[in-house]
């Protein structure tokens, strides 16, 4: 059987926007970028000092070494100033009952640990970083679905995945650690690959 062919590093490039593979020497730069103005991040996990830059750029590296990841930091394709993070996670592989073969990609991932600077925000950034990823998945990879999933209390994550196109799945209750403390309900979201035709095209209208 040939060799799994690694998904990361890759690097996807926009008008607005660049995604490149995170690594270590993007640690004061994404820590300048959390600290514009940290009122946004009470529900998302941010670096907040040099120490929290590394591990989480440490730990970002450590699951992509394992197939599990592949983290960027996204770049202002204008300025060149690195303004957030985002990265494809749970990778999944499914084990296909014969005859079914099985894909070169993997079959389904998660888009999301997606922060951005103040500055960067409501500026097509977002916007443009999300039409890359998915049409990468999809498109690229060839995924059946991506899932996309946010704090339950976050109103600005969730109409940001919704005006992704994708549909609510439900709400985990009691799934995770809140960043804020206490236990998190979890809104899941999906796109499925027959859905992306127009989903992109939703996605590239609001671009223009």
């Amino acid at each position: 059987m040939a060799a799994v062919k690694p998904l990361f590093p890759v690097t996807l490039a926009g008008r607005h926007v660049r995604l490149e593979p995170l690594s270590a020497r993007h640690r004061d730069a994404l820590l300048a970028a959390a600290s514009e103005d940290r009122a946004t991040y009470t529900l998302t996990g941010v670096p907040g000092d040099v120490e929290g830059a590394e591990r989480y750029i440490r730990a970002a590296l450590d699951e992509a070494e394992r197939g599990g990841a592949c983290p960027f930091a996204t770049v202002d394709a204008r300025s060149g100033r690195v303004v957030g993070s985002t990265r494809f996670g749970a990778i999944e592989r499914w084990t296909w009952p014969a005859p079914q073969p099985p894909s070169d990609g993997p079959d389904a991932v998660e888009i999301g640990w997606t922060w951005l600077a103040r500055s960067a925000q409501r500026t097509g950034i977002n916007t443009e970083a999300k039409l890359l990823m998915l049409t990468h998945a999809f498109e690229v990879w060839g995924v059946r679905r991506v899932t996309l999933k946010t704090d339950a209390r976050n109103a600005r994550s969730r109409a940001n995945i919704e005006r992704v196109g994708a549909t609510l799945d439900g709400v985990l209750r009691a799934h995770m650690p809140a960043y804020d403390g206490g236990v998190r309900d979890s809104a899941v979201y999906s796109l499925l690959a027959d859905e992306w035709p127009a989903r992109k095209e939703r996605l590239v209208a609001r671009l223009r």
